[in-house]
């Protein structure tokens, strides 16, 4: 399978787009996918982190909490059960990302990292657009540097 094509090294602004359109068929993913395929994205991604020398300092030495964290997030987001909300609650993303420097560099490097993870997860063409397309809009929202 050939890796999707990397962003720019700019964020681009968001394309029109119909948003409950959008957010059906974000929801649709975790039908098609099911639970397993979001937990090996989640240990596919920390894979990459745990390697990556810019990302890596900012999570904690043990990364089994944030894969837990990140797998019950995407399940819930893409249509799954409500797991991450009933033991964390509200998701408050950018809340929660607040205390790491986050710049265009670390959005591109995390951005790379998921492109990455869905790959390594074998998730199907087809799907890896609309995820990609949620994550470089995520990761550009969270972004707190110059």
């Amino acid at each position: 399978m050939q890796e999707p094509k990397k962003p720019n090294d700019v964020a681009l602004p968001i394309a029109a787009v119909d948003p409950a359109a959008e957010r059906a068929a974000e929801q649709s993913i975790y039908l098609q996918l099911g639970a397993e395929k979001f937990w090996q994205i989640a240990r596919a991604f920390y894979a990459r982190v745990d390697k990556h020398e810019r990302l890596r300092p900012i999570f904690p030495e043990d990364l089994q909490e944030p894969i837990r964290n990140q797998a019950e997030f995407l399940i819930q987001y893409f249509g799954g059960p409500q797991t991450y909300s009933e033991r964390k609650g509200h998701p408050r993303l950018r809340m929660r990302h607040a205390p790491f420097p986050i710049d265009l560099t670390m959005r591109n490097d995390w951005v790379d990292c998921m492109r990455g993870a869905l790959i390594d997860a074998a998730i199907p063409e087809p799907i890896i657009a609309p995820m990609m397309a949620y994550f470089e809009r995520t990761a550009t929202f969270m972004m707190n540097k110059p």
